[in-house]
């Protein structure tokens, strides 16, 4: 059983809606832009790393991808998480942190970084199941 099916652990983690910014990210405003807007922004950190990623360079991946997930983090914990439970793919707001944290965990592998490639791409299953398989690391 998953933490996200326990009855017994915490409720699911569900960031704020961000739908301005979030509308501008997938209507293809440059993630640049949108981090100097908000720069409290995962997606756009995600969007950031993924870019990177794709183009051969994974340690720029990796600083915007960690950049993009201990913002998140300060999101997540400001929103009433305690360092563990689901938090649901399926709510948009979510996705940013969760796609940051699976391009944290591609950069990490890219340079070598098994131990870190691991831990992240533990975190993110244990978060929610269904994020493996949509950032690609399943």
């Amino acid at each position: 059983m998953s933490l996200n099916e326990n009855l017994l652990g915490p409720g699911p983690t569900l960031l704020p809606d961000r739908p301005q910014l979030q509308e501008a990210a997938e209507g293809g405003t440059d993630p640049g832009d949108l981090v100097r807007i908000a720069p409290d922004f995962s997606e756009a950190w995600a969007l950031l790393a993924e870019r990177a990623l794709n183009s051969g360079d994974p340690i720029a991946a990796y600083a915007y991808a960690r950049t993009g997930y201990h913002r998140g983090l300060d999101q997540l914990r400001r929103s009433g998480w305690k360092g563990f439970g689901p938090v649901p793919w399926k709510h948009r707001a979510n996705q940013g942190f969760l796609r940051a944290l699976a391009a944290l965990a591609k950069a990490a592998g890219e340079i070598g970084e098994t131990e870190e490639y691991e831990r992240c791409r533990g975190f993110l299953a244990e978060s929610d199941p269904e994020a493996p398989v949509a950032t690609g690391l399943a």
